[in-house]
């Protein structure tokens, strides 16, 4: 199998949640090969900021403010994408949150962000990337961030509803698979799900106990860039070969 990312070169890529974490190493690492990355965030100004550092680099990045629990503002922001720059290619579901509790003591409104982030953003946003792409005779290709907490339910308190909005994003991965060969598309799907990476979801994030720190200073991490790079290894097999599930483990990872 020869991997090569040279047919998505000059296309354009969205990748959500761009301001940090994952979804800013995907965008940095997909600008390094030469696409047009259009990242969506709340925190815009992080993305602009390092478009400015990336400005010598074979692709371009642009950001968008957008808040991934709101549809309308979603959609706003690829009726840019396709008035400005052109139809999406690529589309990297890497938006994500998460709150520390336990399941019998959280928050409704917690929840609620949740999965109107892990579940609901994901899912419109792969609306209007996959019916750009099907309008336009587009072979493109989703990439959907999971966890391994969307595959099995692990010994970690306090994570509530976290694992539930995963497991629906592996049954979502599925479940568009089976429509896009329903309709004859060349559309791919994929999700990745790593294992604990250090982000500010996660060991960086500030407002997490002192508990919940040295539970996951406990265990083995990957990188950011570890998972990025798994974005790219997807997206450079062949078009008649899809990656439907590609797991990254830190070595050591007890489960």
């Amino acid at each position: 199998m020869v991997l090569s990312m040279e047919r998505w070169k000059d296309k354009i890529a969205v990748v959500t949640g761009a301001s940090s974490g994952i979804g800013a190493s995907v965008a940095d690492a997909l600008v390094e090969q030469g696409l047009t990355v259009v990242g969506l965030a709340r925190r815009v100004d992080r993305i602009k900021e390092r478009s400015t550092h990336l400005s010598n680099k074979k692709g371009k990045l642009h950001g968008v403010k957008v808040d991934m629990r709101k549809e309308n503002e979603i959609v706003d922001a690829f009726k840019w994408i396709m008035e400005n720059l052109g139809s999406v290619h690529i589309l990297v579901n890497c938006a994500g949150c998460s709150t520390e509790a336990l399941l019998t003591e959280g928050n409704t409104e917690d929840w609620k962000r949740i999965f109107d982030v892990n579940v609901l953003g994901l899912c419109v946003a792969t609306k209007q990337a996959v019916n750009i792409m099907k309008s336009n005779y587009i072979n493109g290709h989703i990439i959907h961030i999971n966890s391994i907490l969307g595959h099995s339910i692990q010994n970690v308190s306090k994570v509530n509803v976290y694992p539930a909005s995963k497991f629906a994003v592996t049954a979502l991965t599925e479940t568009l698979r089976q429509e896009l060969n329903t309709l004859g598309s060349k559309i791919k799907i994929t999700s990745i799900s790593p294992g604990l990476v250090v982000t500010e979801m996660t060991l960086l994030n500030k407002n997490f106990t002192e508990e919940r720190r040295k539970a996951f200073e406990s265990r083995p991490t990957l990188n950011v860039e570890d998972v990025a790079d798994g974005v790219v290894y997807v997206l450079s097999t062949p078009e008649h070969v899809q990656v439907h599930e590609l797991t990254i483990k830190p070595i050591g990872e007890p489960c």
